[in-house]
């Protein structure tokens, strides 16, 4: 019997910051919006994305998070709570295998797993081009500034002054004030 991924426990779980890239906002690790993170994942998205990752070559857990996330844009970012239970499936059913490698578990498709991967339609898209479609150009280049405001604050945090500290909580007060001022005009009116 294989063991499962459980994950931290209720006592211990550990909360990714919701303000500055953790889950949420909008796609880009910044908070649901009506607009901003698209759909969301399926079940089986993972182990499709999974499957076409191993399918160019092995790899392992991680790297399998990191190309989802690099190859959508930032717009979905598998957990590892998803990921290893859905490789353990996957094994289990004999579409791959794993072995160690520097300490690391390494996964590769199976003959079986090259055959799944042969039976996909030739148009299918990527899951993870679905989920990066659902998002604009604009809210792509909107989440990447924000990253940068995210490490910017971090330095702050970390090399500021108490004065620094302060200006800085001015700084993003203001903006967040006029973010929700953004709203609350609500969209302009076309003329025409």
């Amino acid at each position: 019997m294989h063991a499962a991924y459980c994950g931290p426990g209720p006592r211990h779980r550990h909360h990714r910051h919701r303000g500055f890239g953790g889950e949420g906002f909008g796609g880009f690790g910044f908070g649901p919006g009506p607009r901003g993170r698209g759909r969301k994942a399926r079940r089986g998205d993972i182990r499709t994305a999974a499957l076409l990752l191993l399918a160019e070559e092995p790899r392992n857990g991680y790297q399998i998070m990191q190309e989802v996330e690099e190859r959508s844009d930032g717009v979905w970012r598998p957990s590892p709570g998803s990921v290893y239970p859905a490789l353990q499936q996957l094994e289990d059913e004999g579409l791959i295998r794993s072995q160690e490698s520097d300490g690391r578990k390494l996964y590769a498709l199976t003959d079986a797993g090259r055959e799944r991967v042969q039976e996909r339609p030739d148009d299918a898209t990527a899951p993870w081009e679905q989920m990066s479609g659902d998002v604009s150009d604009e809210a792509h280049q909107l989440g990447r500034l924000m990253r940068e405001v995210a490490i910017a604050f971090g330095q702050v945090m970390h090399s500021g002054g108490q004065a620094q500290l302060g200006q800085a909580r001015e700084v993003l007060s203001t903006a967040r004030r006029d973010l929700y001022r953004i709203l609350a005009d609500g969209e302009p009116e076309s003329e025409g």
